[in-house]
């Protein structure tokens, strides 16, 4: 026996590590997956799920190999590939995950995300989390010198890893991701399993050049891996990083600068730097304004207020803005650092008011109305549960002056009566007697105006009858005649009910299902080379 394991105070500290170390894996694992599948409750699951099996399967190899052979060394040398393993994750995950997805996209027909994160997951973590599951069955063994305090070992032993875990929950999300990436948060902790182990094997005498080299792969591992970058494929990024709620990418083109929360799905924000209006679905929320008699406003000398649920970098609210003199704004934007990085970027004004809050708790501490409320709040490419409630969509009311007006974007138009905008709109329609929908050419956007005026089209045509701006006035009756009465069904959301996760991968499904189509047939007809032909 190695002089080390004299101290059980080491062994501890081993189930302490692995604790931790498997708690920080399976929050970086949602972080490394959320630029490619979203950071959905649904991908939370199949996290979870995929690493409960692993531990379970762990928990079981490593109580039957610690009778069969209660030699240390093996368990060691089990920490020493889990370490290695995951010090490699920044550096090759990223590839495995594009790859798997490209897999994927050409044999399955539904459910395409749920299956490419699953199979992701199995590939990339089940491994490492396996082994770390090997540790508590094998330092029971080792602990234990007789059964009259097997008892209480057992519970210092769970113990140990618990606090560990409860660590492992806490430093990735609120200080390394953070501060330092997911990239650096995994090599972080696969330095810690591995200095466990090196402690190890360098503590006595015995074979050591397994050690050796894990110490080699790691390495190498941290010097391809601690600048990872999700996009690798984008040479155009002027900034990427992390926050405590999103991935974050500034994307900077010939025409416009634009911000995402996700590698793969949806643009978040949008500058554009040589136009005057965006070409998307804020054109269209612009007639909000108007509805709520935003021209007999200016012309009577009166303000009119402003506020955006999902500020994003401000989009909205600065075209309102360069068109609505005397138009007072606010922004509520959960996340602060998409802010700082709206002011660096994307032109916001400093002195623009921007809450760094939950939407829903914001209307929930104020007592002020207005006259315009935009709700565009996305978790990626989700909208979140709590966000799409006919409780929410009360509140929302409860806020809008008489005559107000509440714009909803639905990013993803999906079809069909059970479609996620028809739940939506249904659920909107139970709380508003007017709503009027509308799409946005060459776009998956749908824009939704809900109001307690039920002459809220008329008040629109009026106004913009009295719009002196020419290109304004021309995108406004555009949209003014593509509009669309709501007619109502019965899909009502509540704060207990609100499956929108589930219903937005039906859409994602869909998208992915058109996108593909092509491509999908000549590798029916031509196989692989042929898909590789014909990029």
């Amino acid at each position: 026996m190695r002089p080390i394991l004299k101290n059980k105070f080491y062994l501890y500290l081993t189930e302490f590590f692995a604790g931790m170390s498997v708690m920080a894996v399976e929050l970086g694992a949602s972080r490394l997956l959320a630029p490619y599948f979203s950071s959905s409750q649904i991908v939370w699951t199949i996290i979870i799920g995929t690493i409960m099996i692993a531990m379970a399967l762990g928990n079981l190899y490593g109580g039957r190999a610690a009778d069969r052979d209660p030699n240390p060394d093996r368990l060691y040398r089990r920490i020493l590939i889990a370490a290695v393993w995951i010090a490699l994750i920044p550096a090759v995950g990223k590839y495995l995950i594009l790859g798997i997805s490209a897999l994927l996209i050409f044999t399955v027909n539904a459910n395409y995300l749920i299956w490419a994160a699953f199979a992701a997951c199995m590939v990339i973590f089940v491994f490492p989390l396996f082994l770390l599951g090997t540790v508590t069955p094998s330092l029971a063994k080792y602990t234990m010198d007789n059964l009259d305090d097997n008892a209480r070992i057992v519970g210092t032993l769970g113990a140990a890893n618990t606090i560990g875990s409860i660590i492992g929950t806490f430093v990735p999300t609120f200080v390394t991701v953070p501060a330092v990436g997911t990239a650096i948060t995994f090599l972080i902790f696969s330095g810690i399993l591995l200095l466990l182990a090196l402690l190890y094997f360098f503590s006595g005498k015995g074979r050591r050049g397994g050690a050796a080299a894990a110490l080699v792969l790691f390495v190498l591992g941290a010097a391809f891996g601690w600048r990872s970058r999700f996009a690798f494929w984008k040479d155009d990024l002027v900034y990427e990083g992390e926050s405590v709620y999103n991935y974050l990418q500034v994307e900077e083109t010939e025409d416009s600068v634009i911000l995402s929360t996700n590698v793969l799905f949806g643009v978040q924000s949008i500058l554009p730097k040589n136009a005057r209006f965006t070409g998307m679905y804020y054109d269209y929320a612009m007639a909000a304004p108007y509805m709520a008699g935003a021209a007999e406003k200016a012309a009577a000398d009166e303000d009119l207020d402003l506020l955006v649920l999902g500020m994003g970098s401000g989009t909205f609210g600065s075209q309102c803005a360069a068109c609505l003199p005397g138009l007072s704004v606010e922004g509520v934007e959960i996340d602060g650092k998409i802010t700082r990085l709206a002011r660096e970027y994307f032109a916001m004004p400093a002195d623009l008011p921007v809450a760094e809050y939950d939407g829903r708790a914001w209307l929930n501490a104020v007592d002020r109305r207005y006259d315009v409320i935009m709700v565009d709040a996305y978790q990626d490419i989700t909208i979140p549960f709590q966000m799409a409630s006919v409780e929410f969509f009360t509140m929302v009311r409860e806020h809008l002056k008489d005559d107000g007006v509440m714009v909803v974007n639905m990013n993803m138009r999906g079809s069909g009566e059970g479609s996620i905008n028809a739940y939506l709109a249904d659920t909107i329609s139970a709380v508003f007697p007017a709503v009027w929908t509308v799409d946005v050419p060459r776009n998956t956007n749908r824009e939704l105006f809900a109001s307690g005026n039920a002459d809220m089209i008329a008040r629109l045509e009026k106004n913009i009858a009295m719009l002196e701006d020419g290109e304004l006035r021309e995108l406004l009756t555009k949209v003014s005649s593509a509009l669309t009465r709501y007619e109502a069904g019965e899909h009502i959301m509540t704060d207990d009910r609100a499956p929108v996760e589930l219903l937005s991968m039906r859409v994602i499904d869909e998208l992915i299902r058109d996108e593909v189509a092509y491509y999908k047939d000549i590798y029916e007809q031509y196989g692989l080379e042929g898909v590789i032909g014909s990029l």
